[in-house]
């Protein structure tokens, strides 16, 4: 369906009531807000065929005068810019304009006057389908309707670039979440000077929470409140995705009519979701005068093309950003995407810390003992406090070890049942065992909440967290339940009052986040990798278990391969043979003459043997970095962990190899490098023309500020070796760089352009 149609069973713009919003066309608004003027141009011949009802008022051309003839009409060289523009805008893409307009001797082809030549800045878009969309706003704000009560908040470009600079500083100082957060509303705050800046977080059901604030005085705090997710509906929060600063001037203007509504000789109405002047759903008007908000001002934090959160900036009477402001907000946001990038990135560095000494503990009690399992819980504190657990317990092969506070082995197991039948993707989690299955609520005051992770793909084998019931006190802006009073959109509010009001949440305890599942899988596969070796040393010494064991070992997806002591193979499992890129036949035909006969699978054929060999004769470890050499001519790197199984009387019973593909990291070394070649270019930076502002050195501070944190975020994200997609995050911090130097580009650029010379 083609943007601007009507979607069945969504309401109008303005049509919408609080059963509703959800569904408003928000974006086909029909209306704008009245600081500026819009301009619908064809692209072919630079004809308008759109036009916001005010042009009278702020281009002292009327309506009816530029309808139908080219873009001229307004000014010398509007045409031309124009026509410069589009020439290189993409998609969702928006370029700054600045413009002086109307004729040198104050008249407008007769048919209206205009009382001076007037300068005016603004952006250019382009529609698929609706051509150029031109938003233009005077630069003299006492032009009659152009919201000349509005504060403006400017900056001289040198002043500007100072300031966006010290912010850059100091959010890539900030060395965890809440720092850089309590930086940003700070550096907000000094940038626009709004009464009250809030980083505004969603949770995966996309409730929100306050977890920053930066306010005045005067002002209550609103940190730590909640709201509910229908206060941002859907189709906001795309547009949100797209357009990442959204300025409302002021909650009481009166929006200004597209004219003609539909575009000529069709019946589409205008798509507005990239325009900035866009009028706003009156249902969020209602909503921010109940708040006592005048103005508003909101910029998009986006985390791996998801809506991370927001920051949001109210103000208690009218406001208005000229575009570098604007632009430099939206910069800051790239800024601040990487730099939450690069402290998530570190948090998972520090869990494979954690990880890795729990796993060595293990090994340890396997060779020594014979039994990881009695280790797991020997000090339950090791268990339960990275994920701030109150108990826990591993299922393991019909057997259940429990550790803390945990319900009795009846409802351990009855538990279990409910949650393996509900696991999709080896790990469950929830906060509220008794809602989600009321048989199960006696379980909730040591078991109201569960994070369980599992071993094994053939059976219900499990290590499993437990939270107790906290009562826990949620603090909304606002009764979530959205009230309906009225059937009149105009009248409904979707808040009678904003007195906070707490909800005792019963039955439920703190929700799992994301930091403390990513530490249980990665103790899930830590454990899986113990097993898997549990049960290659047992095939050696156990014959009667060779079933069991060969089947553990041959639908894991760790490649390993088990020899005996004289160096024939006994087993390569199905990840070892299909890693290498042979069948199990082919790698045991290679090996039949002892375990150096398996070199011809790496690539340095040499060395391998070498390896090998000192494996077998000195019983030497091998432990590095190769490449194996597939029969498709495909070199996979991998990661060798050859080691000696000794026996107990000193003799050795056989080898285990194991590989490790590590064509993720090669990839994430080679997006590492073109990073670094990328950000040295950048630091280089092209040959620039003898101006006043390209030789300030403020800007050049600037670039390496920016380039400085992209750089320590580089390195931030590389030490996470272990973690899950490293490559493209480093591809989106390149990316996301980019659009920061880019929109510093834009800034200068802006401030380059010079009026037409009368």
């Amino acid at each position: 369906m083609a943007r601007g149609s009507r979607v069945p069973n969504s309401p109008a713009f303005g049509q919408a009531d609080l059963s509703n919003c959800e569904r408003e066309l928000i974006h086909l608004a029909g209306s704008i807000q009245p600081h500026g003027v819009l301009l619908v141009v064809d692209p072919s011949d630079f004809t308008i065929v759109q036009v916001s009802a005010n042009c009278t008022q702020l281009l002292g051309a009327p309506t009816q005068a530029l309808l139908g003839h080219n873009c001229e009409r307004l000014g010398r060289g509007l045409t031309s810019e124009l026509r410069r523009l589009a020439a290189n805008l993409g998609p969702d893409e928006t370029r700054p304009l600045r413009i002086r307009l109307g004729d040198a001797d104050g008249s407008f082809d007769g048919r209206g006057g205009v009382p001076r030549r007037a300068d005016f800045e603004g952006t250019v878009h382009q529609h698929p389908h609706h051509g150029l969309l031109v938003e233009l706003e005077p630069l003299a704000p006492a032009v009659a309707g152009a919201g000349a009560a509005a504060d403006i908040v400017s900056f001289e470009a040198h002043a500007l670039i100072e300031l966006i600079s010290g912010a850059v500083q100091r959010l890539g100082a900030a060395s965890n979440q809440g720092a850089l957060l309590d930086a940003v509303v700070q550096v907000f705050r000094d940038l626009t000077g709004y009464d009250r800046v809030m980083a505004y977080k969603f949770d995966p059901d996309g409730h929100g929470k306050i977890v920053a604030e930066a306010r005045h005085a005067r002002l209550d705090s609103l940190l730590g409140h909640h709201y509910p997710a229908s206060d941002i509906p859907q189709r906001a929060r795309e547009l949100y995705l797209r357009n990442r600063v959204r300025v409302l001037v002021d909650v009481h203007y009166v929006p200004v009519p597209i004219v003609p509504r539909l575009r000529p000789g069709t019946v589409q109405e205008l798509d507005m979701s990239m325009s900035y002047l866009r009028s706003m759903s009156p249902l969020h008007i209602q909503y921010l005068k109940n708040m006592g908000v005048n103005a508003t001002l909101v910029v998009s934090l986006v985390r791996e093309g998801r809506l991370w959160g927001l920051i949001a900036c109210h103000h208690d009477s009218p406001r208005n950003l000229r575009y570098p402001v604007r632009a430099a907000c939206e910069m800051l946001a790239e800024v601040i995407s990487t730099r939450l990038a690069a402290i998530e990135n570190y948090a998972h560095a520090q869990v494979e810390i954690l990880v890795r000494r729990l796993e060595q503990r293990l090994i340890e009690a396997t060779s020594t003992e014979g039994d990881w399992r009695l280790a797991l819980f020997r000090n339950p504190r090791t268990l339960l406090q990275p994920l701030d657990a109150t108990g826990a317990a591993l299922y393991y092969d019909g057997e259940i070890l429990t550790g803390g506070e945990v319900p009795s082995t009846p409802e351990l197991r009855a538990l279990l049942d409910w949650f393996d039948a509900r696991t999709t993707d080896s790990l469950f989690s929830c906060s509220s065992v008794g809602r989600e299955n009321p048989a199960l609520a006696s379980l909730t005051p040591t078991a109201s909440g569960v994070l369980a992770v599992k071993l094994s793909s053939s059976r219900a084998d499990y290590l499993a967290w437990f939270r107790k019931e906290q009562l826990q006190t949620v603090t909304w802006a606002g009764d979530p339940s959205k009230p309906v009073v009225r059937d009149d959109p105009l009248e409904l509010s979707p808040r009678r009052s904003f007195a906070a009001w707490s909800e005792i949440v019963r039955g439920t305890a703190l929700p799992w986040s994301g930091r403390e599942a990513l530490f249980a899988r990665a103790i899930g596969t830590a454990l899986v990798d113990i097993i898997v070796q549990v049960y290659a040393v047992r095939l050696l010494i156990a014959e009667h278990q060779i079933g069991q064991i060969r089947a553990t070992i041959g639908n894991s997806k760790q490649p390993v391969l088990v020899a005996s002591g004289s160096g024939t193979p006994a087993f390569p499992n199905q990840a070892f043979c299909a890693l290498a890129g042979h069948t199990r036949d082919e790698v045991a035909a290679l090996a039949s003459s002892g375990i150096e006969s398996l070199a011809p699978l790496f690539a340095d054929t040499g060395t391998a043997r070498a390896m090998l060999a000192r494996l077998r004769t000195r019983h030497d470890p091998w432990r590095g970095t190769v490449e194996l050499a597939r029969p498709d001519g495909r070199r996979v790197p991998v990661s060798v962990r050859a080691e000696p199984v000794p026996g107990r009387d000193g003799s050795v019973l056989g080898f285990i190899v194991i590989l490790i593909d590590r064509s993720e990291s090669q990839r994430t070394a080679k997006a590492l490098q073109h990073l670094e070649q990328s950000l040295t270019r950048a630091a280089a930076g092209p040959p620039v023309p003898d101006s006043d502002l390209l030789r300030d050195q403020q800007g050049d501070a600037l670039i390496r500020a920016i380039l400085s944190n992209a750089s320590m975020a580089a390195m931030d994200i590389a030490d996470a070796a272990g973690a899950p997609a490293v490559a493209p995050t480093l591809e989106e911090l390149e990316t996301s760089t980019q659009r920061a130097t880019a929109l510093y580009a834009r800034i200068r650029e802006y401030g380059e352009v010079r009026a037409e010379p009368d």
